[in-house]
């Protein structure tokens, strides 16, 4: 099994992203880092380099996820399996505030991966400020909670 991914590997995982990172929907278009190509299972557990077990995840992302699959639920204290990108739907897990800076978690699974991921960080929020400033944030396809 080979660690570096081809280029036409990586470049299907983008498109089928729509170059947004698939945990914290981060658009890579407009950022100075391309994003990584994540093992959702990681190679030290079994994991291959097949397209089903690839989603493209900006650094912060990639980072905190690192080699985990399971976090802990903060309101049920259990272990939940981390939002999969292959598996879950990222709008049955998470709804973007308001005013779009904030993902609220709708699930055991969108809050265990919304604390490990620190999807909301103090970062991540000036950024998805900035760019809501400009109307590229959130992204069209994804659910916002109603103002009121």
């Amino acid at each position: 099994m080979s660690h570096k991914l081809s280029a036409g590997v990586q470049e299907q995982v983008r498109q089928r992203a729509n170059s947004l990172c698939e945990y914290c929907h981060t658009d890579e278009t407009w950022q100075y880092v391309l994003f990584s190509i994540d093992h959702i299972i990681p190679v030290s557990e079994g994991g291959e380099d097949d397209l089903e077990n690839l989603a493209l995840a900006c650094f912060h992302c990639n980072r905190h996820k690192s080699n985990k699959q399971i976090a802990f639920d903060r309101e049920t204290e259990q272990p939940v399996p981390l939002f999969n990108p292959r598996k879950h739907g990222w709008s049955e897990h998470f709804i973007w505030s308001g005013n779009g800076l904030i993902i609220i978690p709708l699930t055991p699974i969108g809050r265990a991966s919304v604390d490990l991921l620190e999807l909301n960080r103090e970062r991540i929020q000036q950024i998805r400020s900035a760019d809501a400033s400009v109307v590229r944030h959130p992204p069209f396809d994804d659910p916002v909670q109603p103002i009121g």
